[in-house]
């Protein structure tokens, strides 16, 4: 049987969680922003892709201290690309012109976060600490780990951008399916494709993922406020994944650049762009990605164009700018205001049918 299966109640009763708000994973904000969620009752999520399995025990032992609610761990499982020196050389030495503005060697080591797939020492450290949720980007990992996540007691969550993802994902036993909207910031979960320019809306996506598949669907993209909320549910949604709006909260932690152009942006002002690390992923417009992109068939495969970058960055960012940062961001951001994570998540609550 497919069609919609999955009220509010049912995701919020699988998952232990009184709001079925899921704060969407993303790299850099932590155990705060995770913990606050939580402890509002929604689910907090915390992105483990760029974190050593020692930062996420203690990322971990964070929000246990703040909170005994359930809370979601998020790992990439990507296929790493293999080495490919020549296109490495050569998007260093579109860099170049950039070194040389800010004063740096564009032939020192760089050495940043490692953006690696979900392996054994991964699964270990969900076997250890034995999350209510973990949640996947870019697919799902091999069958003998996800055995290992399952056998830990988690529930499995991972992003889906077409019906054909989601048909797949249900197929391998997740318990829910998050629907990707092409409004949504941050990196495509798309992986039965390498298409951009075909992603579907949220509007479009949600209902033909509710229609296919018989395990919850968390709508994501382009909510950030009640009446995103209430449209998700009115698609057949049991969940809404909330990311944007969540970068506006003081728990958040971003950089000042980051926190400044999302006060400044508008609903024109993201792009989905490859040029930052290699994947398309949505963000705000800034110079790098006006310059090189948004789209460039130079960029280096995930997560290689974001390597040369990282030196950029990091000299930009203690200038006051974001030139070179990848600022994340979804479509709706303009709806986006600041205000604590806890007040964040009961106000999209009331846009929840029937709570």
């Amino acid at each position: 049987m497919t069609g919609p299966t999955a009220g509010p109640s049912v995701f919020t009763g699988l998952v232990g969680i009184a709001l079925p708000i899921v704060q969407a994973p993303m790299v850099g904000p932590k155990a705060r922003l995770a913990a606050a969620v939580s402890g509002a009752g929604g689910l907090g999520s915390l992105a483990c892709a760029a974190l050593t399995p020692d930062q996420i025990r203690a990322e971990v032992a964070q929000i246990r201290v703040a909170t005994d609610a359930p809370f979601n761990l998020n790992f990439f499982c990507h296929a790493p690309a293999a080495a490919d020196a020549g296109r490495d050389a050569a998007w260093r030495s579109a860099l170049t012109p950039y070194y040389e503005e800010l004063g740096l060697d564009p032939a020192a080591p760089v050495t940043m976060a490692n953006r690696a797939p979900f392996d054994d020492a991964m699964a270990e450290v969900v076997a250890e600490l034995r999350p209510r949720v973990v949640s996947f980007h870019f697919g799902l990992p091999a069958e003998t780990l996800l055995r290992r996540v399952r056998e830990a007691g988690c529930l499995i969550l991972s992003s889906a951008t077409t019906v054909r993802e989601a048909l797949w994902l249900a197929e391998r036993g997740v318990d829910a399916v998050i629907a990707q909207g092409a409004e949504a910031g941050g990196h495509r979960g798309m992986f039965l494709t390498d298409a951009p320019a075909s992603q579907v809306g949220t509007i479009a996506l949600v209902p033909q993922i509710v229609d296919a598949v018989d395990v919850p669907v968390i709508a994501a993209g382009g909510i950030a406020d009640p009446r995103g909320v209430a449209a998700a549910f009115a698609l057949g949604a049991g969940a809404v994944q909330v990311g944007t709006a969540y970068l506006r909260c003081p728990e958040a932690g971003i950089s000042a650049p980051y926190r400044a152009a999302l006060n400044a942006a508008r609903d024109e002002d993201t792009a989905l762009t490859n040029v930052l690390t290699g994947r398309p992923a949505r963000g705000l417009l800034n110079r790098v990605v006006r310059e090189l992109g948004p789209l460039s068939a130079a960029a280096p495969a995930f997560p290689g164009a974001a390597v040369a970058l990282q030196p950029l960055r990091t000299a930009a960012e203690a200038q006051g700018s974001g030139d070179f940062s990848p600022l994340w961001s979804g479509q709706a951001v303009g709806l986006t205001r600041e205000r604590p994570a806890a007040e964040l998540t009961r106000l999209l609550a009331t846009g929840v049918p029937s709570l």
